[in-house]
């Protein structure tokens, strides 16, 4: 079975594709824009490819018949309809929690109509809905590493955030172990962490002092709206903080249930992750 992993540069692509080499499958590719400047392990197929430009897919299509997909990449419409015309049998689709925590945010309706049309493709699926990512602490990186400093709104607002790798994790086993065509997976980490004890990790990984300084939403939607616009802004801050609900802010145990280890922490992942921030 030949499986296609999308994003396979990125904090979840290229976790998966590593899980799925330790665990022993060899038929794996990689989906890339410049199959010449990535580095994927050994026996890994890169191949290219632009979500955004479907037609461009068929090459990185031809045999497969598992589908690694993740929401806001591309032309999802089209790359569903190219990846059912190539005969692909079964989707996992990376979505979003907010389709079920926030479902009057704009970008959440897009997640919902992706799911909706994967689940009319024909095609078997699997949704997974996580929630916030660890690896959006690297949006701090640039300003611990240039002042040793960070500027945060909602302090101490804890949300269960993610590693990535658990979110590869559970896709590895909805796509090489049966039972799972049909679900959708809310994903979250093993606790509710909140942006100070976040800087606390980051700083300890880091061998660092890091300064937290906690702003007011007004200051950080300025700061945010600058290069994400105002509408992506408002909905971020929402769910940072600024809109929680029981929904957002439950932990649940779905990734070791699913994937049979304890999900990872977030310190985990500052660990792993403290060159960034130096």
């Amino acid at each position: 079975m030949m499986i296609l992993v999308t994003g396979a540069t990125g904090n979840i692509g290229s976790a998966l594709l590593r899980q799925l080499h330790t665990s022993g499958f060899t038929r794996l590719r990689g989906l890339t824009r410049d199959a010449a400047r990535v580095s994927f392990p050994s026996g890994v197929e890169a191949v290219e490819g632009d979500l955004a430009q479907p037609d461009s897919l068929k090459p990185a299509l031809d045999g497969v018949r598992s589908l690694s997909l993740l929401r806001g990449l591309g032309a999802e419409a089209d790359v569903l309809t190219a990846a059912r015309q190539a005969g692909v049998e079964h989707v996992v689709l990376v979505s979003s929690i907010t389709v079920q925590t926030h479902p009057q945010l704009p970008a959440t309706a897009e997640n919902l109509a992706v799911e909706q049309l994967l689940g009319d493709s024909g095609m078997a699926w699997t949704i997974l809905r996580p929630t916030q990512f660890a690896s959006n602490a690297l949006w701090w990186a640039q300003s611990i590493r240039e002042h040793g400093t960070v500027r945060v709104p909602y302090a101490d607002i804890g949300l269960p955030t993610i590693h990535p790798a658990d979110i590869a994790a559970v896709a590895r086993v909805a796509l090489t172990e049966p039972g799972h065509q049909g679900r959708t997976y809310a994903l979250t980490g093993p606790e509710r962490i909140t942006p100070r004890r976040q800087i606390e990790a980051i700083a300890a990984a880091a061998g660092r002092e890091v300064a937290f300084v906690e702003i007011s939403r007004q200051e950080a939607h300025l700061q945010m709206a600058s290069f994400m616009g105002d509408q992506t802004a408002d909905a971020v801050l929402d769910l940072m903080g600024g809109d929680i609900n029981d929904e957002l802010l439950k932990v649940r145990d779905t990734v070791p249930r699913i994937t049979g280890s304890p999900a990872r922490s977030f310190q985990q992942w500052a660990s792993e992750n403290g060159a960034a921030f130096r």
